[in-house]
């Protein structure tokens, strides 16, 4: 007993001084902090709901977003991901269970008469094999436990992508259904200006045969005329276009909005986040999926780390073994064995070294993509913010504009009526009501499309309750 302990105490040794050096390794790269961003430490903002289109009070927008949510093959892509990811879980899993199995094997088999089988050489034999094998891996230096949190987190990172996915999805949808609002809106204020240039080119000529006029006059305005039926014509095709964008984010043909005719409406006007709160690291489904991926590629480090350390495995077998099927039912047919195998890296030619300086870089790498995903993040936010004030300003200046043409148009016709203008001066008056009508379209639209990239920035209602399907280690 002395003797073997010695001996398993010298080869323990052996071992831990057999085990190949990771060499000199850089500094690791380091995630920004929310603080250097000027993130808020306090919650400051009120984050958006999981479905927050509903606040543009439009059911046919809510019903465009949630087809589109169910039939973009983009998003069936970002779900397989998502169940590919989930079943290298269970596979990593696997590797900190024991493994049991069962073999049985019968065959006829000639022995070989100048093999080890002495006086059963030459003669044909049946031979049956019944086993229940197991085996278990220890894992003394935590690489199968490494490479089980790699794999949880690329599944969550999975996750997390399909939820921005499916954010950036529904912003697309309200973008596209928006655009097709104002140039729908556009074309009725354009035709509209189309019968006010063609009844002024008419009293102009008019005037021009009574003498009243250089025909001089007459040939802009008419040129004005082609102008806006080539707008129209450029109108009708952005409208085409869009309508198939959307089809498209559905998942279906051109057919599926070919009679969409969706108005604008009115933008609400929730309270918006003064400062920019650290809680949108959370709340923004790309940072967190980043985040994951980093925390993936730093077990991945661990894990390559491990592998310079001995391997540990007991394996057992029970059953029952023979030459002839009338013994092998036998007590004497019994056989059994177990005991450890260990197995250590001396020298790999580099190999290990080579893989942990490539996990290594991957983590750099995946702490870097983190970095720029949480800048991208904050400059969303800000610009988003920026754009919103500004919209709401140019909005108040539209409507004080076009508040001062409507007063000049009614001033006009009350003119007209009572002799003391002509038509003309109605139709300048209402021209320039048009042309700010046709401002107050570009500009609804602008803040509506600027709200929806707001919801997107503060993350389009990603939160706790996502996540809750993510698997766990």
């Amino acid at each position: 007993m002395k003797t073997f302990r010695f001996l398993a105490g010298v080869g323990a040794l052996a071992l831990l001084a057999g085990c190949a050096s990771t060499g000199v390794q850089h500094a690791p790269a380091s995630m920004v902090k929310p603080a250097a961003l000027g993130l808020q430490a306090a919650p400051a903002a009120a984050f958006p709901a999981s479905q927050w289109w509903t606040r543009y009070h439009d059911p046919v927008l809510d019903g465009l977003i949630t087809e589109a949510l169910a039939g973009n093959p983009d998003l069936q892509v970002a779900a397989a991901r998502v169940r590919q990811a989930r079943a290298g879980v269970g596979g990593a899993r696997a590797a900190l269970l024991p493994h049991l199995g069962a073999g049985l094997t019968s065959t006829r088999e000639l022995f070989s008469a100048n093999d080890i089988y002495g006086p059963y050489g030459g003669q044909v034999f049946g031979v049956s094999q019944a086993t229940v094998q197991g085996s278990y891996s220890f894992d003394f230096f935590g690489r199968n436990r490494a490479a089980l949190d790699a794999a949880v987190g690329t599944a969550r990172a999975a996750a997390a992508s399909e939820q921005a996915a499916r954010v950036l999805l529904a912003a697309q949808v309200a973008d596209t259904y928006f655009a097709l609002a104002r140039v729908d809106a556009q074309r009725a204020l354009l035709r509209a200006t189309v019968r006010q240039r063609q009844r002024i080119v008419q009293l102009v000529r008019e005037r021009v045969r009574a003498g009243l006029q250089p025909e001089l006059q007459l040939r802009p305005l008419q040129a004005e005329i082609p102008q806006l039926r080539l707008k129209l014509d450029q109108n009708a095709q952005a409208a085409g276009e869009l309508r198939h964008a959307l089809a498209a984010l559905l998942g279906a043909g051109p057919a599926r909005t070919a009679r969409l005719a969706p108005a604008l409406r009115a933008l609400p006007s929730p309270q918006a986040p003064t400062e920019l709160p650290a809680a949108l690291l959370g709340h923004r489904a790309d940072i967190v999926a980043a985040r994951w991926q980093v925390r993936a590629a730093l077990a991945g480090v661990r894990q390559a780390r491990a592998a310079f350390y001995p391997n540990v495995n007991l394996a057992a077998f029970v059953g029952l073994d023979s030459i002839t099927y009338a013994s092998f039912l036998h007590a004497g047919s019994q056989t059994w064995g177990v005991g450890p195998a260990v197995t250590l890296p001396i020298f790999e030619g580099g190999a290990l070294r080579a893989n942990l300086r490539g996990a290594r870089a991957g983590a750099d790498a995946a702490i870097a993509s983190y970095n720029a995903t949480v800048i991208g993040a904050v400059r969303e936010v800000a610009d988003a913010l920026t754009r919103r004030a500004s919209v709401a300003r140019q909005i108040a200046q539209q409507r004080d504009a076009l508040a001062l043409a409507r007063d000049a148009l009614h001033l006009a016709k009350r003119r007209y009526d009572a002799g003391l203008g002509n038509e003309l001066g109605v139709l300048d008056a209402r021209g320039a009501v048009l042309q700010l009508q046709r401002a107050g379209v570009d500009l609804k639209t602008q803040a509506l499309v600027d709200d929806v990239a707001l919801q997107r920035a503060l993350g389009g209602g990603y939160g706790d309750a996502a996540r809750q399907a993510a698997p766990r280690s």
